[in-house]
């Protein structure tokens, strides 16, 4: 498979693409170090789509035997949730992220980033920060990253998003230890901010929007109501729960969830997210 596009943009974003995948990514240090990063990055994503598209039956299989790094990157995120529903593709985004941002992080560079639409992985050295701008309901919020926090990942799921949820949340945004662990929970986490008998959400199984889905017949939603207040309550509770189990697990640093113009957050994400302008992902 050919195609793989990588271009510097005018304010000195690499911007790499390939099929589906559509990523920016940044390092920052000496000129010299930044080039070779950025060229680095390139070769390593030119191999990317073709290494996921091999192993896609065996991904999207809960049981599936995978070989290739970013496959086993995937893996890795994903078995701390079991035995529930889970899927290696509940991880792809930031995996993908992870593994350009492996590339990125070469002799010199200070600090890097690949977002891979909203998933994003973080590379920072000692004394060093970035500030993400992240879209979220109603607006945007700032999430600030430094070398000493362990968080290195970020990653935002819901029904809105472009990935199928079997909850309601309009958006979860994870921390966690690496971009392929936010992914997993953000996905788990979204699907529990859910209220499972409400007769107004609208569902329908996943294989009749997209035949080769990893989510079988599930049914995802597709349209939700408003909702009164004690529902949108009910329904974060929910995800909160979820969140702040993960948390206690270790699988995740903090989680802001969001549901019709209302948002709950774990306790552990009152320092991670916060209205700062540094720089900004």
């Amino acid at each position: 498979m050919t195609g793989a596009v990588a271009a510097l943009l005018p304010d000195g974003r690499l911007h790499l693409q390939h099929g589906p995948i559509d990523i920016v990514a940044q390092a920052f240090g000496p000129a010299e170090a930044v080039a070779i990063a950025h060229a680095a990055a390139a070769r390593r994503f030119a191999t990317v789509l073709d290494e996921l598209v091999a192993e896609l039956p065996a991904l999207r299989r809960e049981d599936g035997l995978v070989s290739g790094k970013i496959g086993r990157r995937m893996v890795a995120a994903v078995a701390p949730f079991r035995p529930r529903f889970i899927t290696p593709m509940a991880a792809v985004a930031g995996a993908v992220a992870e593994e350009v941002l492996v590339a990125l992080a070469v002799p010199g560079i200070a600090r890097a980033y690949a977002n891979n639409g909203g998933d994003i992985a973080l590379y920072l050295a000692p004394g060093q920060s970035l500030t993400c701008a992240l879209a979220v309901t109603g607006g945007m919020d700032r999430v600030t990253t430094r070398a000493e926090d362990p968080g290195r990942g970020i990653a935002t799921s819901g029904w809105r998003g472009r990935s199928f949820s079997l909850g309601i949340a309009d958006a979860v945004t994870v921390i966690a230890r690496t971009a392929a662990m936010a992914d997993a929970a953000a996905t788990m986490i979204a699907n529990a901010v859910d209220l499972p008998d409400h007769p107004g959400i609208s569902r329908r199984p996943a294989d009749q929007i997209q035949a080769e889905t990893d989510l079988g017949g599930r049914p995802v939603t597709i349209g939700v109501p408003p909702l009164s207040p004690a529902e949108r309550a009910r329904a974060l509770q929910a995800g909160l729960a979820e969140a702040e189990a993960a948390r206690a697990r270790g699988l995740i640093e903090a989680a802001a969830l969001f549901l019709q113009g209302e948002s709950l957050a774990t306790s552990g994400a009152l320092r991670a997210l916060q209205q700062e302008v540094t720089d900004h992902v």
